[in-house]
């Protein structure tokens, strides 16, 4: 399917529209959460969490406008593919026209086959071109080396590397359990980190010229999803 790209620069809303996507697991409600600086998303200690439904808040985070979608955890066993992947586009199709940009959550450990399943699984409901929209964020930054930034993390793992590549080498990294306060190492702080990521949005924004992402797919699959239910 060939992939529309629609203008929906901010003037319309004056709301950034994000959508998280990752592993049952990876921390993407946490994520959530510190993005927002606020408990505004329930939270699943267990890969298996169960949550079939997307859940999408919006709230004013340094001075800018944010609605994140949080989405059930790819490989969910208690969630059948089909339903998510219903659910999945159900929900990005009632935030038209699209969102600005998508997260990938990811741990900070080994890049395993079962993270690439995940990044296989994102491109084959997106396509490709959702990279062109998307920054990786690592969780539990906590476990970084003294001194390892991201960017070092990341270049000690060839598939890892190739993944941020095709990201445009957007990637940042939080700690949604240790890093709350403010340490002497800003990298190593949660609110550092969210105004890199909000910054990379915005700039990812630019770069696509103030369109946000839609695809033909999502419309043909929400259409066919629709009529299995019939």
């Amino acid at each position: 399917m060939d992939v529309h790209w629609f203008h929906c620069f901010l003037s319309e809303s004056n709301t950034l529209r994000v959508v998280i996507l990752g592993r049952a697991g990876s921390g993407k409600s946490s994520l959530a959460n510190t993005i927002l600086g606020k408990q505004l998303f329930q939270i699943s200690h267990t890969a298996g969490s169960g949550r079939s439904k997307c859940q999408a808040k919006t709230r004013s985070v340094k001075g800018r406008s944010v609605t994140l979608i949080d989405t059930p955890g790819l490989f969910d066993t208690d969630v059948s593919e089909g339903d998510l992947q219903c659910e999945i586009l159900r929900c990005i199709t009632e935030h038209a026209p699209g969102p600005h940009a998508f997260l990938i959550v990811l741990k900070v450990e080994k890049f395993t086959e079962q993270e690439q399943a995940v990044i296989d699984k994102i491109e084959e409901y997106f396509s490709e071109a959702v990279f062109r929209y998307t920054t990786v964020v690592f969780t539990h930054g906590d476990q970084l080396d003294d001194g390892q930034t991201t960017t070092d993390f990341v270049h000690h793992d060839k598939s890892l590397d190739e993944l941020v590549k095709r990201c445009g080498g957007r990637c940042h990294v939080v700690d949604n359990k240790y890093w709350k306060k403010s340490p002497n190492d800003n990298y190593r702080s949660n609110q550092y980190q969210v105004e890199e990521i909000l910054n990379t949005i915005e700039k990812t924004l630019e770069e696509n010229k103030g369109s946000c992402y839609t695809n033909e797919m999502l419309q043909l699959l929400d259409s066919e999803s629709s009529q299995n239910v019939i």
